[in-house]
């Protein structure tokens, strides 16, 4: 499946979440599908992004720490029909909106909980948003300089 469809149907579904289940499900599956898109831009991508690409599909750091928070039992993830990217450059401004809008939706969440344990679980998420974020945005940059863009364009907008 093309990764800006399964980006589009987790936005989509992060979107209409409310409870506590949706929106954590939606923050696992937009996890899963940041390490699936790394690791096939790492197999397959530019080769300017091979590295970037390859850090973001680590299952180490922050992202494997944000997989504290609860998850009701869903099976494999939407990101496991990954097959393709034919537009890498819009894959990434794709990616990179879906984890600003995965922060945004754990802010909400970090708020409104009374439960200690799940207020941090949730802080530790924002981090590994924010983390994954700025490893896309880093080879948004880099595939603006290696157009001859000034790398001005859509990765700074997204900052």
């Amino acid at each position: 499946m093309d990764a800006l469809r399964l980006i589009t149907m987790n936005r989509q579904a992060l979107l209409h979440g409310h409870s506590l289940e949706t929106i954590t499900a939606e923050v696992w599956e937009a996890q899963a599908l940041s390490r699936a898109v790394g690791a096939l831009l790492a197999e397959e991508g530019p080769r300017e992004l091979r590295e970037a690409a390859l850090a973001l599909s680590s299952p180490g750091g922050r992202a494997a720490e944000a997989t504290e928070l609860p998850v009701p039992c869903r099976g494999d993830p939407r990101a496991v029909r990954l097959t393709r990217a034919p537009d890498v450059e819009a894959t990434l401004l794709a990616l990179a909106e879906l984890l600003g809008e995965v922060g945004i939706a754990l802010v909400g969440l970090a708020c409104g909980v009374y439960q200690e344990g799940l207020y941090w679980a949730s802080v530790e998420a924002i981090d590994a948003a924010d983390e994954a974020r700025d490893r896309v945005l880093d080879m948004l940059r880099a595939i603006g300089e290696s157009s001859g863009h000034s790398g001005r364009g859509s990765a700074a907008e997204l900052r």
